[in-house]
């Protein structure tokens, strides 16, 4: 892999993982409040994943603060939308679970499971429409594939040949549930074989994410249709932070953490190089929870903001 695109995986991992802990900390506090949902331990995958679909739009499930990043919206913006600022991404209206960016084709934060699926097969259908070639890419968990929008999905994308990825987040639990007592199979992947081509990834290797996104993008991109990408992962935090965690032994947690992907991007680089971007990463958190602290609350007469439509230019009389 490119030493400079080596680089930039690893900073923005580092710096993923230093913005969920910082968040962490100040959901503690009572700074951030609402439901959090932390991408520690598959920091890689995010990274990977949209720096490999790096045109097209892209579609999230709401563990989503490290995809936000990744994709270019400020870490600032980010951290200030957590803290409910008017300064953040989203006006301080979405919160943890709402970060949505459409100058950066970033339609993330749906908190329904599975909800966001059905809205990229409609924008895998218009981009289709408009002969874009870029197409869209959906990232979901293992628990959003037992849901009926799932199935919806993948039969409507497969039968219109849309130019959609389909990207699972495997990570074997669906909040505190293992997705083997809930589904016939570990592999999600067997429930889209009937409709597409599949792919099994290590997630927890973002160079190995990196490439196999980049080929399921190159896929689409050729008019093939749809592509189902699995990436097995592991997250080390509980499902929110609500979610101690007890239902994991100690055992499983080692061996989850022994596959850490910062590590396997940090050997590929020179000590002192990693150092630096270490600080860096550090030094840009710190400032995006100084920018949260201190921005405004959003006024309360914009309440009603933004609930109706105040003009419509392309609706037909």
């Amino acid at each position: 892999m490119d030493k400079l695109l080596l680089e930039e995986l690893y900073y923005l991992s580092v710096l993923g993982r230093a913005f969920e802990y910082a968040a962490k900390e100040h959901y503690m506090t009572g700074e951030i409040s609402g439901f959090l949902h932390l991408d520690i331990g598959q920091e890689g995958f995010s990274v990977a994943s949209m720096k490999a679909f790096a045109k097209g739009d892209v579609f999230t499930t709401y563990r989503e603060h490290v995809l936000a990043i990744a994709r270019g919206i400020e870490p600032k913006l980010v951290m200030a939308e957590l803290f409910g600022k008017v300064t953040g991404i989203s006006e301080g209206r979405g919160g943890s679970m709402h970060l949505f960016d459409p100058s950066h084709f970033f339609y993330g934060g749906d908190a329904i499971v599975g909800g966001h699926l059905p809205n990229a097969v409609g924008c895998a259908w218009a981009r289709k429409y408009q002969g874009e070639e870029h197409g869209v890419m959906a990232v979901f968990g293992d628990g959003a594939t037992n849901g009926g929008a799932f199935f919806e999905s993948l039969n409507i994308a497969a039968a219109q040949k849309l130019p959609l990825v389909f990207l699972c987040e495997n990570n074997r639990y669906a909040i505190g549930t293992r997705i083997d007592r809930v589904a016939p199979f570990e592999k999600q992947a067997e429930k889209a074989k009937p409709y597409m081509p599949t792919v099994e990834v290590d997630g927890m290797d973002p160079i190995a994410v990196y490439h196999a996104v980049q080929k399921a993008q190159q896929h689409v991109s050729e008019g093939h249709g749809p592509i189902f990408v699995e990436a097995m992962t592991c997250r080390y935090e509980g499902h929110s932070m609500s979610d101690a965690n007890a239902y994991r032994s100690t055992q499983e947690m080692n061996i989850c953490k022994q596959q850490d992907p910062l590590e396997k991007l940090k050997a590929g680089l020179d000590p002192e190089v990693a150092k630096a971007l270490d600080e860096k990463a550090q030094k840009v958190v710190d400032e995006a929870v100084s920018f949260a602290a201190e921005s405004p609350e959003p006024d309360p007469a914009d309440l009603k903001k933004h609930i109706f439509t105040e003009e419509t230019t392309h609706a037909l009389s």
